[in-house]
């Protein structure tokens, strides 16, 4: 059966709390996982959570901060010492190669895994899949830094009164998905759109319009939300956000499950980046995040 959660590894920003991890997330996506944004103490997060090195196929690092890449040379490591049976990608912004490099080789192991350099310098996809599609948007912070978005192919869902009306049954139904026309019957004529989930990551970053377009009609959106709104000052100087503009962002663009994570150690009431996004007029589902939780991608409406 197919699986689509996030699993949440950590949820510190700049230093790690008792209880909390530096930034790690896990989506998995069917038979994939993709790793975000890997900080320092990943690979035991991942222990604790359930998750395997074999269950990794790509990373995705938004921009290179320690809270959201030391834990890069671990895991990399693991993937190898586990001998992980197939490739895995890597996707970074292509101006922090130089720190990929140094996290990739930063001691001597034995390199066993395929891992693809894909480096980001642009908008738009990065991957594509019998799936889905994966995009990359720049974001506002001091060092370059990149969302992602993953965006499932659109389907059909075949209408029984419809396919009854057409006098197509049993073995044919499946032949007409196959071939598009069956006895002057096309698939449009028995059927509606899909449409495709949709998921994204935003980190550091301040408002900007790539935050907008990753967030726009995603079924589950991962965002910062570093401080609260009485700081926003202090949130705009060091390019974050405060949960009441990620909370806008998500009302506006009509997600429909907002995960709030990222806090500042300042902040010891999670309750009140809650309270600060309904404030906002987000009435989707909300989460504010914790270390080892998962997050169910909502099912289609």
């Amino acid at each position: 059966m197919s699986v689509r959660e996030l699993v949440v590894l950590g949820t510190a920003s700049q230093v790690p709390t008792r209880h909390r991890n530096h930034n790690g997330y896990l989506l998995r996506w069917d038979g994939e996982g993709i790793l975000f944004d890997p900080g320092e103490g990943t690979q035991r997060q991942m222990l604790r959570a359930g998750v395997a090195a074999h269950d990794l196929n790509r990373i995705c690092v938004t921009h290179f901060h320690g809270d959201h890449s030391l834990g890069l040379a671990g895991v990399i490591q693991r993937i190898n010492l586990d001998q992980v049976p197939h490739d895995v990608t890597a996707h970074y912004p292509r101006s922090g190669q130089r720190f990929f490099d140094r996290l990739r080789y930063a001691t001597a192991y034995r390199e066993t895994v395929q891992l693809v350099e894909a480096p980001v310098s642009e908008d738009g996809v990065i991957a594509a899949t019998d799936g889905y599609t994966l995009q990359a948007r720049k974001l506002s912070h001091p060092v370059e830094s990149y969302g992602y978005r993953l965006v499932e192919h659109d389907g059909r869902r075949m209408l029984p009164e419809r396919l009854a009306a057409a006098g197509i049954k049993g073995p044919d139904v499946g032949r007409l998905q196959r071939e598009g026309v069956l006895g002057g019957v096309r698939v449009e004529d028995v059927s509606e759109v899909r449409r495709g989930q949709r998921f994204a990551f935003v980190m550091d970053t301040r408002l900007c319009e790539g935050v907008h377009a990753l967030a726009e009609g995603c079924d589950l959106l991962v965002i910062e939300s570093t401080f609260l709104d009485e700081d926003r000052a202090l949130a705009e100087d060091h390019g974050h956000l405060t949960a009441g503009q990620a909370a806008a962002v998500a009302r506006d663009a009509g997600v429909r499950h907002l995960v709030l994570t990222h806090f500042s150690q300042r902040y010891t009431e999670p309750e009140e980046f809650e309270r600060q996004a309904r404030a906002a007029g987000f009435e989707g589902e909300l989460t504010v995040a914790h270390d080892l939780l998962r997050v169910p991608v909502p099912k289609r409406r």
